[in-house]
């Protein structure tokens, strides 16, 4: 009952105390935005670029991205830059960290955007898991890791030892868990819906940001979880296609937000002063701070998914 109250209220949060405007001068910082060619991520890259960040665009699509890219010129007069990124393939998250690090030596900020949203249940990664779990979890941990000694080297160089890693999570974590036999392809997973394996990768997004906050906060790394809210993007297209279209059009009048407040709180999480001190915090709309999930805060569930993640990539 708990956890449905909690979704009623991050459904219909209260207004704003946090606009684009209050974000600082970004003039020399250098983020990471994965999955910003469409959506809430490509309206996070607009707003940074608006305020002079340099912003890699991290997203498979090269087509789709670099037309993101001609449009948030358009409009902002900056240039983002693209870096080929697919989530769903292990080897190329690690040619990805390469090519960024053949061209930058500062990693300001990276926001773990991207996300898939239930798919058909037969897709699966390039490596076998779940399309889900293995792109909203393991794809971002493993981008995120081989990108940590730029991040904390970063920390080091910068007045305050800061750098921020933001994870986009859901208000789906609310109904997630984590079973470790549905994260590879394998009877035990085709069993589960595809809402349930969404819900438990966002579970799974909430744990793996505070197990992240625990392991190199020291080392300057600031390591956030989130729910952007109910917003109108492309994300949930694949569930959208199930329902009829007068459901649909209700749906998007009455419980989805526009992108642009939809990117509020992982602007705020990204790039506010007042958010340096929430280090291993959940947020959700619009910039609030509220705990997640009272499971997700589990200290050996944390250890054990850090443990299997680290297992899945050691080899790569």
């Amino acid at each position: 009952m708990g956890n449905l109250l909690s979704w009623v209220t991050d459904a219909a949060p209260p207004k704003a105390t946090f606009s684009v405007d209050q974000i600082p001068d970004l003039t020399g910082k250098v983020i990471i935005v994965t999955g910003a060619n469409t959506g809430i991520g490509k309206e996070t890259a607009r707003v940074l670029l608006a305020h002079g960040a340099k912003v890699y665009i991290a997203a498979r699509n090269q087509a789709a991205s670099e037309e993101a890219i001609r449009q948030l010129k358009q409009e902002t007069g900056n240039e983002a830059i693209f870096l080929k990124l697919d989530l769903s393939d292990l080897k190329a998250i690690k040619a990805s960290a390469e090519e960024f690090l053949s061209k930058e030596t500062q990693l300001h900020i990276l926001l773990n955007n991207a996300g898939v949203m239930a798919p058909p249940i037969e897709l699966v990664t390039a490596d076998g898991y779940d399309l889900q779990f293995g792109t909203n979890v393991l794809g971002h941990y493993y981008f995120t890791k081989l990108l940590l000694p730029i991040l904390t080297s970063t920390a080091r160089a910068t007045p305050e030892g800061k750098v921020r890693v933001v994870n986009v999570a859901s208000c789906a974590h609310l109904f997630g868990g984590l079973d470790f036999n549905t994260f590879k392809d394998g009877p035990a997973r085709k069993k589960c819906s595809r809402g349930s394996l969404y819900n438990q990768s966002k579970f799974g997004n909430v744990v793996f940001a505070l197990e992240l906050a625990k392991r190199y906060g020291d080392q300057g790394i600031i390591s956030t979880a989130l729910n952007p809210g109910n917003i109108n993007s492309d994300l949930p297209r694949h569930a959208m296609a199930q329902l009829p279209s007068v459901a649909k059009q209700i749906l998007i009048k009455v419980l989805l937000y526009e992108v642009s407040q939809g990117a509020l709180t992982q602007l705020y999480a990204a790039t506010s002063p007042e958010a340096v001190s929430l280090n291993g915090k959940y947020l959700v709309p619009w910039a609030r701070v509220r705990p997640p999930r009272q499971e997700t805060q589990d200290p050996q569930l944390g250890k054990a998914l850090w443990d299997w993640l680290e297992e899945q990539v050691k080899d790569v």
